[in-house]
């Protein structure tokens, strides 16, 4: 069951990649994606606010896409 649960989850964490358009951007090359993601890690530890602003910009997003969603009903 563990086992399930995690694969469900890094599923997802895929899939919140690709909707971010890195996917695209980098080409699907996974060493980029790989760069990309650990310079995000670094900045965050750097800079304590910066977590604070991508989730009130990921929270956002999700809002607008709910709303777009709720909108096409």
């Amino acid at each position: 069951m563990q086992r399930r649960e995690r694969t469900r989850h890094l599923i997802e964490l895929g899939g919140l990649v690709q909707k971010a358009g890195l996917v695209d951007l980098a080409d699907d090359d996974r060493a980029t994606l790989y760069g990309a993601l650990l310079e995000l890690a670094g900045k965050a530890r750097e800079d304590s606010s910066t977590l604070a602003l991508w989730k009130r910009r990921g929270r956002r997003a999700f809002d607008a896409e709910a709303e777009e969603k709720s909108g096409m009903a």
